[in-house]
């Protein structure tokens, strides 16, 4: 694994094991909660994709050579973005949910 997936990993590793602030008022604990959820969500979907990708990658390395491993690997590195990116979406509205 590439130095920066793997500091990717660690960083949403990180993120996770990481405790969410306290509210004061109870609204807001809930909406704390939902929000640090659905980032839960986004970082397990993101790895998910992060590990098929490396696993798909070594499949076609090993039938198809490195030209196929790249091809898989940029494949599943675009799927892995858009994952992240419609993840972030709705964790961004979880976080405006609970204002």
């Amino acid at each position: 694994m590439d130095r920066r997936r793997l500091s990717v990993v660690v960083a949403l590793l990180a993120v996770l094991a990481a405790h969410p602030p306290l509210a004061s008022s109870a609204g807001k604990k809930r909406g704390v909660k939902n929000t640090a959820k659905e980032a839960a969500k986004t970082g397990g979907r993101s790895a998910k994709e992060g590990a098929l990708t490396f696993g798909r990658s070594a499949k076609a390395f090993f039938t198809g050579g490195p030209k196929a491993a790249k091809e898989a690997w940029k494949a599943g590195a675009a799927k892995t973005k858009q994952t992240a990116k419609a993840g972030a979406r709705s964790t961004k509205a979880a976080a405006k949910g609970s204002e």
